[in-house]
């Protein structure tokens, strides 16, 4: 049923695109081997079903905003709103840590995606193992593969100067990190 929800929520965001809405597709249409091995990678993540969504989009928002990419702040927080996550989820990511809107779980997933994003990656070994008291070795696995491609997402989006659509336009929308 999860899948089934992610898909109708990606859907509904796509939709919603107002602008822009060929900038990833008119690049990635140049190299059609390198747009089929993104589908094929959205696609296995879209199906990976052992995590729960909202963390998946929690992680997914806090490496967009450490790599500052707009497009997938935009959509990500469009397809943060499908998944249940607050307006206040959203706009405390940048100072996680110290709010109340996040349960422990909440803050160890934003802390694994913050120590997975930032270069050199740090203090990786004990969050893993602290997740590993919350999380079974397929989340944690599903939950590195989501990081580990939004970091590629959003850099591939940047250097091709990609622009948000509009799909949070009127929401709540995650804020990029300041350095």
């Amino acid at each position: 049923m999860r899948v089934v929800k992610r898909i109708r929520g990606y859907a509904q965001v796509i939709g919603q695109a107002r602008r822009n809405r060929g900038d990833l597709v008119g690049w990635l249409g140049r190299r059609p081997q390198l747009a089929a091995a993104t589908m094929t990678y959205e696609t296995a993540l879209l199906f990976s079903n052992k995590l729960d969504p909202r963390l998946k989009e929690l992680a997914e928002l806090k490496t967009a905003g450490l790599v500052a990419c707009q497009f997938c702040l935009d959509i990500g927080s469009a397809l943060a709103h499908t998944a249940g996550l607050t307006e206040r989820q959203l706009t405390d990511l940048p100072r996680y840590k110290t709010s109340d809107a996040y349960t422990e779980l909440e803050k160890l997933v934003i802390a694994f995606a913050e120590a997975m994003t930032v270069t050199p990656a740090v203090d990786i070994d004990e969050l893993r193992d602290t997740l590993l008291t919350h999380l079974s070795k397929a989340q944690l696995t599903e939950l590195a593969a989501t990081i580990a491609w939004e970091n590629q997402r959003a850099r591939l989006n940047q250097g091709l100067g990609v622009q948000p659509t509009g799909m949070a336009d009127g929401m709540a929308c995650a804020l990029p990190e300041r350095s």
